[in-house]
C-alpha cells in the first residue's frame, strides 16, 4: 500500500469513525436519555420513544442521501464529506448542552429530536461519500479490502462511543452519570470534530471524478438520472432489497439490540453489558477486513449469501443461550411460572407509535407494558368485553387497571399500587428484579455477541464494493447513497423500537426477532437470483 493509499484509507475512514460515534452515542444512551426527556410517558413508554427519537435519526438519512448524493455528484467527494461532518459534530455538541424535561418542559423533546434529524441528514450523505471516495482511490483489485475499511467504521464508532460511556460512567459513578455524566461523551464530540475536519481538509478529490470533471462529462441532474430512468431504478431496487435490507438488519441487531436485550429484558446492568459488548466487538472488528479482502478474491456475493443464511439460522438459539448465560433465574421462571394476560382484545394495542404522540392507556396495554419491561413471557386469553385486564401468575391473579379519564394523581396512585402487586407476585414466582452477577457467565455471552459479529462482518465487509461496482460513476454518489439510507435507516433504524414493540404485543422477549429473520430471508431470495457478482467490474468504465 503506497503512502497516498494509506492516506485516503486512514483520512476516509477517521472521519467516518467519528460520525458514527456522534450517531451511536444516541443509542448506546437510550435509557438514559428515556429519562431525561421522555419521563412523563412512563419507563417503558419512555424508552420506546426514545428509541423512537433514535430512529427518527434513521427516517431522515434517505432525504439526506438526495441532497448530499446530488452534491456528491455535482461537486464532487471532498466537500460533500467535509460538511456532513461539521453538521454531524456540532449537532452533537449540542445535544450535550440541551436542558432536560424538568427544566424546560415538552421543549426538551422536541429539539433532541430536532438535533437528532440534523444528525440523519448529516450521515445520509456521509456513507456513500466516503464509500465512493476509498473506491475509486483503490486498486482494481483489492477494492473489497480498501472499502472494507470504511465498513468498519460503523462498528468502531459504535465501539468507541461504548468506551467513553463506560468510561464516563466510572469516573463519576452512577448516579451522576444519570443526572449529568451523560452529556460529557457528547460535549467530547467537540474535539472530534476539529480533528475531522483538519483530517479532510488535506484530501484530494478521487481520480475518477477528477478525470470525468476534466473530461466534461459530469452528470447535471444525477437524481434525475439515478432515479427515473428503469434500467438504474432496477439496480436500486436489487441493491435495496437484495443486500442492504438484510445485512443492516443483521448489523444492527448484532450489534445494537443485543445490548438493549442484555439491559431490558435480561437486567444485566449497563456496565457489564458494555464491557461484554465491547470484548466482543474488538474482537470481531478486525473480520470486516479479512472478508472484504476475501470477496476480492472469491466473489462478494457468495459470502454475502452465506453470512446472511447463518444469522437468519442462528438469531434465535443464540438469543435464547443469551438468557441461559445471562439470567438462568429468569429462564427458570419462564419454563416454571408461566404467565398470562387475560384481556379484552380490542383493548391491546399494536404500542408502535412512529410519532411518539400517543399513550397507550387500556389496561390490556398497561398489563403488557409493564410484563415487557420485567422480561417477562406471557400467553394471550380473551376476556369480557368492557373488562379489565388480569394478569395470572401461577395461582395468583394481578388486575391491572385503566387509565383513560383518570386525573394524574389518581392514575399515579393506581400505578403505583398495580405495579406494588405485580412485582411481589412475579418475586413469589421466582422472576428475579436484576440478573443475579454471580451467574453472569461473560466468556459465554462474549462468545455468543462475537459469532453474531461475525456474521455481520461476512455480510457488511464485501458490501460497500459491491454497491460501488453496481453503478456508473457519473450517478454513483446518488444511486448508492439512496438505498443504502432507506435501508439502513428505515429498516435498520426501526428494528429496536419495533421489536420491542413486537414483544409487548405478542408476549414473546424473543418474538421481536422476527423483524429481522424476516428481511433476512428476504434479502436472501432476491439477492441469490438477481444480484450480479462485481468483484471484476470496471469503476473508471
Amino acid at each position: 500500500m503506497t503512502a497516498q493509499e494509506r492516506k485516503v484509507l486512514v483520512a476516509s475512514s477517521l472521519g467516518t469513525v467519528f460520525e458514527w460515534y456522534d450517531f451511536m452515542l444516541f443509542g448506546a444512551l437510550a435509557p438514559v436519555l428515556a429519562g431525561q426527556f421522555f419521563a412523563k410517558a412512563g419507563p417503558t413508554a419512555g424508552l420506546i420513544f426514545a428509541l423512537l427519537a433514535f430512529s427518527a435519526g434513521f427516517i431522515v438519512r434517505p432525504f439526506g442521501a438526495l441532497v448530499f448524493g446530488r452534491l456528491g455528484d455535482l461537486i464532487g467527494r471532498k466537500y460533500t464529506f467535509l460538511a456532513t461532518i461539521v453538521i454531524m459534530g456540532t449537532a452533537t455538541f449540542l445535544v450535550g448542552l440541551l436542558p432536560s424535561y424538568d427544566v424546560i418542559g415538552i421543549a426538551a423533546p422536541l429539539a433532541l429530536l430536532g438535533l437528532r434529524l440534523l444528525q440523519g441528514l448529516a450521515v445520509g450523505g456521509e456513507y456513500g461519500g466516503a464509500a465512493v471516495y476509498v473506491a475509486e482511490n483503490a486498486p482494481h483489485r483489492r477494492r473489497g479490502e480498501f472499502t472494507s475499511w470504511i465498513q468498519t467504521t460503523g462498528t468502531l464508532g459504535l465501539l468507541m462511543s461504548l468506551l467513553v460511556v463506560l468510561a464516563c460512567r466510572t469516573a463519576v459513578g452512577e448516579a451522576a452519570f444519570a443526572q449529568w455524566g451523560w452529556r460529557l461523551p457528547f460535549l467530547l464530540s467537540i474535539f472530534l470534530l476539529a480533528l475531522s475536519v483538519w483530517v479532510r481538509l488535506s484530501m484530494q478529490e478521487s481520480p475518477a471524478f477528477a478525470k470525468m470533471k476534466a473530461a466534461g462529462k459530469l452528470s447535471h441532474a444525477p437524481l434525475t438520472e439515478a432515479f427515473t430512468r428503469w434500467g438504474n431504478v432496477r439496480l436500486v431496487l436489487i441493491a435495496l432489497f437484495g443486500l442492504i435490507a438484510g445485512f443492516t438488519v443483521l448489523w444492527y441487531t448484532a450489534q445494537f439490540y443485543v445490548m438493549l436485550f442484555l439491559t431490558q429484558v435480561l437486567k444485566v446492568d449497563a456496565k457489564t453489558t458494555n464491557i461484554l459488548v465491547v470484548v466482543a466487538l474488538a474482537l470481531g472488528t478486525p473480520l470486516y477486513v479479512v472478508f472484504g479482502a476475501l470477496s476480492d478474491r472469491i466473489g462478494r456475493k457468495k459470502i454475502i449469501i452465506t453470512g446472511l443464511l447463518l444469522a437468519a439460522a442462528t438469531f434465535f438459539p443464540i438469543f435464547k443461550a443469551l438468557t441461559h448465560f445471562a439470567n438462568p433465574a429468569l429462564e427458570r421462571a419462564l419454563r416454571n411460572a408461566p404467565v398470562v394476560v387475560s384481556a379484552d382484545p380490542s383493548q391491546c394495542h399494536f404500542q408502535f407509535n412512529l410519532t411518539g404522540t400517543k399513550k397507550f392507556t387500556s389496561s390490556c396495554d398497561i398489563a403488557k407494558a409493564k410484563l415487557v419491561a420485567a422480561g417477562v413471557n406471557y400467553a394471550n386469553e380473551a376476556a369480557a368485553p368492557g373488562s379489565l385486564a388480569t394478569i395470572k401468575i401461577g395461582t395468583v391473579q394481578v388486575q391491572s387497571y385503566d387509565a383513560v379519564g383518570l386525573s394524574k394523581e389518581a392514575a399515579e396512585a393506581s400505578n403505583k399500587r398495580f405495579a406494588t402487586e405485580l412485582t411481589a407476585a412475579l418475586e413469589a414466582a421466582g422472576y428475579p428484579s436484576k440478573a443475579d452477577p454471580a451467574q453472569i457467565n461473560k466468556p459465554m455471552i462474549v462468545l455468543l455477541i462475537f459469532v453474531m459479529v461475525v456474521f455481520s462482518t461476512m455480510t457488511y465487509g464485501p458490501a460497500a464494493a459491491t454497491l460501488v461496482e453496481l453503478f456508473p460513476t457519473r450517478i454513483r454518489y446518488s444511486s448508492l447513497s439512496l438505498p443504502y439510507h432507506i435501508g439502513t435507516g428505515w429498516l435498520g433504524g426501526m428494528m429496536p423500537a419495533a421489536a420491542f414493540a413486537m414483544i409487548a404485543w405478542r408476549g414473546d422477549i424473543y418474538f421481536g426477532l422476527w423483524y429481522t429473520v424476516v428481511i433476512i430471508l428476504l434479502s436472501v431470495a432476491v439477492g441469490a437470483l438477481y444480484l450480479r457478482e462485481t468483484k471484476d467490474v470496471d469503476i473508471h468504465a
